[in-house]
């Protein structure tokens, strides 16, 4: 099938990143995507390699380079001209409410129209059951006479899913402790077996001076290595301005001598942070896989941090409303159903300061290692989920139903 994607890039890259993943998969599996996209600059790091050029096809600069997906420029679709030959295709993807451009509307009137499907945000609260697959009927404007469907991704049998590739789970199960130290080291992190190591992608509100304080406080007391990757951004921004308020004197800091499993650490080098550049997608996935303990943030890393199967912190999409705050608590609840009491008071603390709903706790849960309560009642979560069909088989049953 012929499928055409549009995505608005808003603030963040979240909506890009569902939406390429989404793009991905679906050419992967076999299929034509037509990605509609008003911002295409983050794709020159999330997925550098879409090279653009004259489409002799479509009559426009399209960007390729992804098997099955063809990047188009928004504006193009807008001012379509009445000539032009460019016909939508079998399904077209509203993401995230992003209106579609009345232009290319106007092409969808047709006698056997193109399945339309509004692809909504993630939530785990209970109306996502309720309003999945709900038709829309468009009463005005040059889509009047059409309908669209409401797709929800979510946690349940009941909603649409969760973006998983059919390939991912080999691929992350072949990811063992020689593939970790490889990736690790290549990005210059001398991390040695039984080392700790963390990851921060987040917001700028991000509490992150408290949690590396707690840190630094805790490998001098108990002088194991720490190394926190800090991703592209306001991780790293937050970051490096923590280091440099703790640093007596701005100089760099020392090269980290060469690591030999075991060895004795000074406290002063035993929390180690890493700046990271901007990563591809397979990348990130790849840092998330290397960490024992995830701080992420929006919809994109936090699905991608389940799939991980480590423990993970999720910064929230902060709303004016506040109702951030339900859909925090709605997918802890979730998440954590089957957790002991305890566990579950101790990382839902953690999460609620992380988000600045709560006091910053005063210790962090263990997290260094893969017998820790966390990490195993992580996996079991994780193995739960799994049992899920994933959303683009969802999806692509869902289209072919009349509805």
């Amino acid at each position: 099938m012929l499928w055409d994607l549009f995505c608005r890039v808003i603030d963040n890259f979240g909506d890009m990143g569902v939406c390429w993943r989404l793009a991905s998969d679906l050419g992967q599996r076999g299929h034509q995507v037509r990605l509609w996209v008003d911002d295409a600059r983050v794709l020159q790091w999330m997925a550098p390699q879409v090279s653009w050029s004259a489409d002799a096809n479509l009559g426009l600069q399209t960007g390729r380079g992804q098997p099955g997906v063809t990047v188009c420029h928004w504006a193009d679709a807008e001012a379509l001209p009445d000539a032009h030959p460019l016909t939508p295709g079998d399904v077209v993807i509203e993401a995230f409410g992003c209106n579609l451009p009345d232009a290319f509307v106007a092409r969808m009137q047709r006698p056997i129209p193109p399945q339309w499907v509004n692809l909504e945000y993630l939530s785990a609260e209970d109306y996502v059951e309720r309003s999945h697959g709900l038709p829309s009927p468009v009463w005005h404007g040059p889509g009047a006479g059409l309908r669209k469907r409401f797709f929800y991704p979510g946690f349940t049998p009941a909603t649409g899913g969760l973006l998983r590739e059919p390939d991912l789970l080999a691929r992350r199960a072949a990811w063992n402790t020689p593939a970790r130290q490889a990736w690790l080291h290549r990005h210059g992190i001398p991390w040695a077996p039984g080392e700790g190591v963390m990851s921060i992608f987040c917001y700028a509100n991000a509490p992150l001076d408290a949690l590396l304080t707690q840190l630094a406080a805790s490998v001098q007391a108990d002088s194991p290595v720490t190394h926190v990757l800090l991703a592209h951004g306001h991780a790293t921004e937050l970051g490096l301005a923590w280091q440099s308020a703790r640093a007596p004197v701005a100089e760099p800091p020392p090269q980290a001598p060469e690591v030999t499993a075991g060895a004795p650490r000074p406290p002063l080098s035993a929390l180690r942070l890493h700046p990271l550049p901007a990563l591809p997608q397979p990348e990130f996935d790849h840092l998330l896989w290397s960490c024992d303990l995830n701080f992420v943030r929006g919809e994109d890393s936090a699905v991608r941090a389940l799939w991980a199967g480590r423990p993970h912190v999720w910064q929230i999409y902060e709303q004016d409303d506040g109702v951030h705050a339900d859909k925090l608590d709605a997918f802890m609840d979730r998440w954590m159903r089957d957790w002991p009491a305890p566990l579950s008071a101790e990382i839902r603390a953690l999460w609620r300061a992380w988000n600045g709903l709560g006091p910053w706790p005063a210790s962090l849960p263990a997290w260094q290692s893969e017998g820790t309560p966390w990490a195993q009642h992580t996996l079991d979560s994780h193995q739960t989920l799994l049992k899920q069909t994933d959303l683009v088989t969802q999806l692509m049953h869902f289209v072919t139903q009349a509805g």
